[in-house]
């Protein structure tokens, strides 16, 4: 039997009292990289959100569990959660420039990130940035470490993001559209690097995208959604190459494909 690290058991995720993702189940083994897709509004999102407890989710009956490494996660508090992000789950935001504050370098803010953990020097913390900034392939690491955010490009932002999520070592990051700010070239650079990380450290990710270009690069598994419920789940391979929902189809055919018209 596989080991899972992550499993949703018909889960439904509630705002006021109005579930907004209904009986989802699928779950993650080490490595794993699902892709989670679907139109704005299918609950993607929230679905991606709750695994880093930011936002509720609920279950009705006995059946419907949240797990992480077989620990019920739905269960646990506050601090129990704090606990988690970043050690148990790193995040890779949409606009890493956007979550990163403005008047700190980004050398303070990985040093108060681990500092958030367990206690570590500056100079500790200093050379576990400068080691995953080498295995990511950062030309210039000094001054991305000293810089403040605004004085970096998107892209060095993003690739800085990555290496922030990764520095207690999280079994599971959650990618949240990180490609869909950047240019082509960067695009294709910030995928390289999270498939880096899984074969660095066996790292398991789930991504929420809609680019399928960058599903069919990436995922192992993928997770159709429409109007908060599932409606496709398998092998990316099978589902992408040989959907069987109609949704599915729909959204395959909605990928522009443009001919070069041919000049007479």
């Amino acid at each position: 039997m596989e080991n899972k690290i992550l499993t949703y058991d018909s889960v439904e995720i509630s705002f006021d009292g109005e579930a907004v993702v209904h009986d989802v189940s699928f779950s993650l083994t080490p490595g794993e990289i699902l892709g989670l897709v679907g139109e704005s509004g299918s609950g993607k999102k929230y679905t991606d959100q709750s695994c880093y407890g930011t936002s509720w989710f609920r279950r009705p009956g006995n059946q419907r569990r949240h797990l992480l490494y077989g620990t019920e996660y739905s269960g646990y508090f506050r601090e129990g959660k704090r606990k988690i992000r970043g050690s148990g789950i790193g995040m890779i935001f949409q606009d890493a420039g956007a979550s990163l504050c403005p008047i700190r370098t980004i050398g303070d803010q990985i040093y108060e990130s681990m500092r958030a953990h367990k206690k570590v020097s500056r100079n500790e913390a200093k050379d576990r940035a400068m080691e995953l900034f080498e295995k990511l392939n950062f030309k210039d690491s000094q001054r991305v470490w000293d810089s403040y955010p605004f004085e970096l490009s998107g892209g060095m932002n993003q690739r800085a993001g990555i290496a922030i999520s990764m520095l207690m070592n999280p079994p599971i990051l959650l990618a949240d559209e990180p490609t869909s700010a950047l240019d082509v070239s960067v695009q294709r650079q910030v995928v390289r690097e999270m498939l880096k990380l899984r074969e660095l450290f066996g790292t398991a990710i789930i991504i929420v995208t809609h680019d399928i270009g960058v599903v069919r690069a990436m995922a192992d598994t993928v997770l159709v959604l429409k109007n908060g419920k599932m409606v496709e789940y398998g092998e990316a391979k099978k589902v992408l190459n040989h959907p069987q929902d109609p949704y599915t189809k729909k959204l395959l055919a909605a990928v522009p494909r443009l001919k070069r018209k041919e000049r007479s």
